[in-house]
Formats: C-alpha cells, sequence, structure tokens
C-alpha cells in the first residue's frame, strides 16, 4: 500500500473516477483540489475513505500571483503526509506546483487541453509545459496526440504509459436502446459536449439548422451548458428550430445512460480532444458516432465502420453527414454493435485502471 496525493484543478466525474479505482486499489489516497467551481459537474461526494486535503487551494480559481503560496502549502502538506507519490495534473498548474514543492516522485497526468490548447498561449506556457515534464518521474495521458506533444516537450517515452480513462460497461451499455430504433418519423441527434469554444457545439448548432430545412423529422437533443449558451441558444432560434431541441442540462451520472439509449446519431464536434469520455459512453451504449476527424477521436472512429468523421469546423460537411447517417438509418444497429465491440476492447475503465495501479507500483521502483 502506498500514500498517494492526487492533485487535480478541481472536483469532477473523472476525478471521482480516479479517487475510486486508487482507493480500491488499496491505496492510501488524499485529494487536494486546486480550485472550487461552483458549477461542477460532479454530483457525487468524494468516495469514501478518501481524505480531503485543506490548505491555501481549493477555495475559489486559480491566479498566478498566488503561485508562492499554493507552493508553499503545498510543501506542508507533503512534510505533514509524506506521501509516495505525488499524482498531479493538468501539466501547467497542478503538475507544475507540485514539482516546484522539490518532491519526488511525481506522476504527472495530462487532462488533454493543457498539451492540445493551453501550449499555445504563448512562450510562458509553453516553458512551464517543458520545465514540468523534464523534472515528471512518469508521464500518462488517455491518447497517443496528447503522448506525442508530451515527448516533443521533453517528456522520457520509456517512462510514458497511455490508456482511455474509460466507462463503466455495465452501466453504459444498449440494453433497451433496440426498442427504440427504426423510427421513420423522427432521427434523433444526441451532443453532450460542454458549450465551450473547445468543443464546437455551436458549429452542431449551425448543422442542425441545415439539415432540419431538408430533413423535417430530425430532432436533438443537447446536454451540459457553458459560456456560449446564448450563442448557441439564438442559433437555434433564429434558424427556427429550437423547438426540435432538447436541453437536459446538467445530468447526474445516474441518470446519463438512458438519454444515450433515446438517440440514433452521437455527434462530438470538438476542436480539441484526447479521448473524450462522453465518446467512450456513446460507444458503449452502441450508438453509431459522427466525430471531427481530429487525431483523438480517428482513434475511436472508423469512417463506415462504426461512424463517419468530418473535416473540423467544416459545418457543411457536418451536415451532410448527418443527413447521410439518416438515409442509412438501417445500418445504424450494425454500426452500433462495433462501437460496443471498440468499447469493450479498449475503453473499459475496470481494465484500464489495472494500468493506473501497475504504473504506480513502476514508479515506486524508479524512486
Amino acid at each position: 500500500m502506498a500514500r498517494i496525493i492526487y492533485f487535480s484543478n478541481d472536483y469532477c466525474t473523472h476525478d471521482h473516477r480516479f479517487l475510486s479505482s486508487i482507493k480500491a486499489g488499496g491505496h492510501e489516497v488524499y485529494h487536494l483540489r486546486l480550485e472550487y467551481n461552483h458549477r461542477q459537474s460532479e454530483d457525487r461526494p468524494v468516495p469514501e475513505g478518501v481524505e480531503i486535503i485543506s490548505w491555501a487551494g481549493g477555495k475559489g480559481y486559480f491566479h498566478w500571483r498566488d503561485l508562492p503560496k499554493l507552493v508553499i502549502s503545498l510543501r506542508k502538506v507533503i512534510k505533514q503526509i509524506k506521501p509516495d507519490i505525488v499524482h498531479a495534473g493538468p501539466i501547467q498548474t497542478c503538475a507544475f506546483i507540485a514539482v516546484l514543492t522539490g518532491f519526488r516522485p511525481i506522476f504527472t497526468m495530462s487532462w488533454a487541453f493543457d498539451l492540445l490548447e493551453y501550449i499555445h498561449r504563448g512562450k510562458w506556457w509553453q516553458w512551464v509545459t517543458r520545465y514540468t515534464l523534464k523534472r515528471s518521474t512518469f508521464f500518462t495521458s488517455d491518447a497517443n496526440v496528447t503522448q506525442a506533444s508530451a515527448h516533443s516537450y521533453g517528456m522520457n517515452n520509456a517512462h510514458t504509459v497511455v490508456f482511455p480513462w474509460g466507462v463503466n460497461l455495465e452501466k453504459f451499455n444498449p440494453n433497451g436502446r433496440d426498442k427504440l430504433l427504426g423510427k421513420e418519423n423522427s432521427f434523433t441527434l444526441f451532443c453532450n459536449r460542454s458549450w465551450e469554444p473547445r468543443y464546437g457545439v455551436d458549429l452542431l448548432a449551425r448543422a442542425f439548422v441545415k439539415a432540419v430545412q431538408t430533413r423535417p423529422e430530425l430532432n436533438m437533443i443537447m446536454l451540459g451548458s457553458g459560456s456560449q449558451g446564448s450563442r448557441i441558444r439564438n442559433i437555434l432560434l433564429n434558424g427556427g428550430v429550437l423547438a426540435r431541441v432538447t436541453f437536459g442540462g446538467r445530468i447526474s451520472q445516474i441518470d446519463l445512460p438512458r438519454w444515450y439509449h433515446w438517440a440514433d446519431l452521437y455527434i462530438s464536434p470538438s476542436h480539441i480532444d484526447g479521448s473524450s469520455v462522453s465518446l467512450l459512453e456513446a460507444l458503449a451504449c452502441g450508438l453509431p458516432c459522427l466525430v471531427s476527424d481530429i487525431p483523438a477521436n480517428k482513434e475511436w472512429v472508423t469512417e463506415g465502420k462504426n461512424g463517419w468523421l468530418f473535416e473540423d469546423d467544416n459545418v457543411e460537411e457536418l451536415t451532410t453527414k448527418i443527413l447521410q447517417a439518416i438515409e442509412q438509418r438501417k445500418s445504424l444497429f450494425k454500426l452500433g454493435l462495433e462501437s460496443r465491440a471498440i468499447a469493450e476492447k479498449r475503453a473499459d475503465w475496470k481494465k484500464n485502471a489495472r494500468k493506473l495501479l501497475s504504473t504506480y507500483d513502476t514508479i515506486l521502483k524508479l524512486a
């Protein structure tokens, strides 16, 4: 058994998954959060047996001016707990702070956007990324594209591991979905990406407006919320299709699977992503998927096999592919079976969690 400090930006569904698995693996787990977001999406409490650490952070939003205070506070936490490993990410915030304490071993975890978006913010972000990765003992990410980026910023590939964060295949499954398929008088799209610029939901709204002009049986389910909420609703309103959209808001993990079951086609128009957990949930629920052709999505969706790809940020091609999916509705069940098979092979969190725990063993041997 090892003592693990798990240090992340806030507390979300992904954190709950990791904390639960680390604790179930027999380790002593301490949860440290950098920020406190009042809109957090995870409604389940921190798993039983995980100790929540009180420190200088975790009370509001992160500001660079607080960096010295946070480093000093984390040093005190480390001195008190005496962890065997500090597991930290995103790279430029949590992992950077952890590295600055001087403690080792540091297990740095990418959250995808840190290596695909933040590094383009300027030289300071690039310097922090390189500084952190060169001083990390081990690194993990959920997609090959982020591993390659980490390597380009100085991370030793021999000390990296890639595994999708995965889903609970028992909870997310196709059971009952076949009873909802084959409806000739309707066709339902589903998207639960956050309404933020990186996820391209505004692009989907524009494509939906265009597609409805050709196929009036189209409907759409949109879950979540975000800073582009007004923009997205205005696109739908001005396009005359607002009444065709069901807005579910933020859905608990308990209720989420049935929302996938109501859909005919899952869509992710994301511009930036690792192995999207919502995509993996859709695959596990037996949904054919229409996704942007960014590298991480192409690791999961193959054109014509379990869905379709469209050129990133191309509203015309997205519209065409939606209409193509409707024309091929009789083949959707077969594509959905392939989606489920892919999820069972590569997206099972029970299996992938074992990779996390075995990586801890590797790190402790390196320390």
